[in-house]
């Protein structure tokens, strides 16, 4: 029977096969694009760890155009004697089975970033094909792979004095389904981390597709404080020295090394990045737990010491915070990870470490820098107060039913269904687009909420939240998608994306100039107000298209002048005499009921683009420049960046 469960029913994958079978235990989402790119974060991390060991200094990582990675190190070589117990090399080895490494024992590696020995190999895995080049022992070795499997022995092809590992892999395709090419500004962006990281490392990348190849060298002598300084570079710090603090404590495994830089600006959120021996933690983890307490702590005991705190009684951490730019990376012997992607630390030892050392180095830095300490409390002074009047601000919106969703919107046009699953709201542009979009949607499903003209630019006005929360498209916008505002998480009324009305909120705006600005308005209001339901992935933006182009009856919709012209030479190209007629739409509102849904609110033949964030550093500066007030930095920004895009307004 169909249903029926016994031991044949009990499947064993041999050797990576499993890899193969579920890569996302091990590598992350294949459909996404991660886990694509933590291939080379896997293959990266190995040749750092030898930079760690003292034994590497540069690492190089190739794109090539076949689509394949390169990752050179110069450190000692993979060893390429026989493992005593699995009869074939030890590269073979680490090559070939999970939790195979030189990094159990903390005898080869004292720290590193992988200590799972599932990486290389479970890169190995999910290749279409991998070759290993390996100097070591006065000779080079070489030895290939195809999707896990070995094409022959290890075996050495010729002599050389030099030492290190060159890996080079070509992802396979059939397992990474949807994203499929290697984005060169990712893998700089994570390279430069890495160089910032570890000061002194020299990281060099090379794109070699297209017609110009581009290089690009990462080496920092300044670490961690210089990694703050990049990140400040658009905004205005409050104290000009980056603070750093180093410290070491012995923990339950061996000692524990933590080093962490913070500078404030005047910025009003916060940017902390931690990482642990090297590796990225995106969710932090108990090295952030631990710093956050730290400077709660230490900053509220340094006020009220001096009885600087006159109006409140304790400064929150969310106050304290405001504004800051840090960076937490700690050395642990052997750490652990909520996954294998290692996106949080979870060893519990780190969250007291990390507190006392920044407790003593921080509290003894305000000692004798008191003009330092004066400016980073009147930040935080400034930051409680605006925290106060956004408090009274939302109680006041909440009491006419703003911020609760009790009474929803009467511009909108809601839909049937009350599953957020398979609800959608089309936040739309225009009162005329709105009218078509509601004749033209899917009553069930699809929500309607039209906006009238452009809504508040709130990065120019983050001070004065009572002038945000009483703007009438903003307060639309809170009403309808029901779920709360605001990002501090504790924050009573704060934005909750479990409460959302609607699992997809999809911005549909005109295809031109205008459009694209208000477009950015709302991004730039969720991304300050509502930002886990961008991380979480719920937002989405409408593609209209720009022309239709029609023959007879047979019509076409595209979205761009290159394709304009490419169909119509196609077009003119099948039935010469046939007239070819082109419609551009300047916006929503030409177009009829029908003409909305068949090209933008079908989800059977619509484009949609999901608003994703690869990098929340980046995405926070780059609201900054575009949205904030600084002029040269906006200039400077369109100016480099202007043979990229098409069409900017902001």
């Amino acid at each position: 029977m169909a249903d029926e469960y016994d031991a044949e029913s009990i499947q064993v994958l041999e050797g990576l096969e499993a890899v193969r079978k579920r890569p996302g235990m091990y590598l992350g989402d294949p459909h996404d694009g991660s886990a694509l790119h933590h291939c080379i974060w896997e293959v990266v991390d190995n040749a750092v760890d030898e930079h760690l060991a003292g034994h590497n200094q540069i690492v190089e990582v190739n794109i090539e155009e076949d689509g394949s990675i390169t990752v050179v190190d110069h450190g000692r070589g993979i060893p390429v004697d026989k493992h005593p117990e699995e009869g074939v090399s030890a590269a073979e080895v680490i090559m070939t089975k999970l939790h195979a490494g030189g990094k159990f024992d903390n005898e080869a590696y004292k720290v590193a970033g992988g200590l799972h020995g599932v990486g290389v190999s479970a890169v190995n895995a999910v290749s279409e094909r991998l070759s290993m080049t390996i100097f070591r022992d006065g000779k080079e070795w070489f030895q290939e792979y195809a999707k896990g499997e070995r094409r022959a022995a290890l075996k050495s092809t010729g002599k050389s004095e030099k030492t290190g590992t060159t890996i080079n892999f070509k992802p396979d395709l059939s397992i990474f389904s949807d994203v499929v090419e290697f984005d060169f500004e990712q893998i700089n962006t994570r390279l430069r981390r890495t160089a910032f990281l570890n000061a002194g490392l020299e990281i060099i990348l090379r794109d070699n597709r297209g017609e110009s190849p581009v290089e690009i060298e990462h080496k920092y002598e300044g670490g961690l404080r210089e990694y703050v300084q990049a990140m400040n570079k658009n905004k205005e710090a409050i104290h000009e020295e980056v603070l750093h603090i180093i410290g070491s404590k012995q923990g339950d495994k061996g000692e524990v090394h933590v080093e962490v830089a913070l500078q404030w600006t005047d910025a009003y959120s916060e940017s902390v990045h931690c990482f642990t021996n090297i590796i990225h933690n995106t969710d932090g983890g108990t090295h952030l737990s631990g710093l956050k307490s730290s400077l709660t702590r230490t900053i509220n005991s340094y006020a009220q010491s001096r009885n600087l705190l006159k109006k409140v009684s304790s400064l929150s951490g969310d106050d304290i915070r405001e504004g800051l730019s840090a960076v937490v990376s700690i050395k642990h012997p052997d750490p652990s990870f909520n996954a294998q992607t290692k996106s949080k630390l979870v060893t519990s030892e780190v969250s007291g470490i990390v507190e006392q050392i920044v407790n003593d180095r921080l509290g003894e830095y305000f000692e004798e820098n008191p003009s330092v300490a004066k400016s980073i409390l009147e930040k935080a002074l400034l930051a409680s107060i605006a925290r106060e009047a956004a408090r009274k601000a939302r109680d006041l919106t909440r009491r006419k039913g703003v911020l609760e969703g009790g009474g929803l919107p009467g511009q909108l046009a809601d839909c049937q269904s009350k599953d957020p699953s398979e609800c959608e709201i089309y936040i739309v542009e225009g009162e005329s687009a709105g009218g078509s979009a509601k004749m033209g949607r899917d009553r069930r499903t699809q929500a309607i909420l039209p906006l009238r003209g452009k809504i508040l630019n709130v990065e120019r006005q983050q001070r004065n939240l009572t002038k945000v929360f009483s703007n009438e498209q903003i307060q639309r916008m809170i009403r309808a998608l029901g779920a709360g505002v605001g990002n501090e998480e504790e924050d009573e009324g704060a934005f909750d994306p479990e409460k959302l009305r609607y699992g997809k909120i999809i911005i549909m705006t005109d295809a031109d100039i205008d459009g694209a600005h208000i477009r950015t308005l709302i991004l730039t209001f969720m991304w300050r107000f509502m930002r886990r339901a961008i991380v979480n992935g719920n937002v989405f933006i409408a593609a209209p298209p720009l022309f239709s182009i029609s023959r007879g009856r047979h019509i076409e919709w595209v979205h761009s002048e290159k394709d304009r012209d490419a169909v119509v030479r196609r077009l003119q190209k099948e039935s010469p005499t046939s007239k070819v007629e082109v419609q551009r739409y300047k916006g929503l509102g030409e177009m009829n009921a029908e003409q909305l849904w068949e090209t933008t609110m079908d989800p059977e033949g619509r484009t949609m683009m999901k608003v994703e964030i690869k990098d929340a550093e980046e995405a926070d500066s780059l609201f900054s420049i575009l949205m904030g007030e600084d002029v040269p930095d906006r200039r400077e920004f369109i100016e480099k960046n202007a043979k990229k895009v098409t069409a900017l307004d902001v």
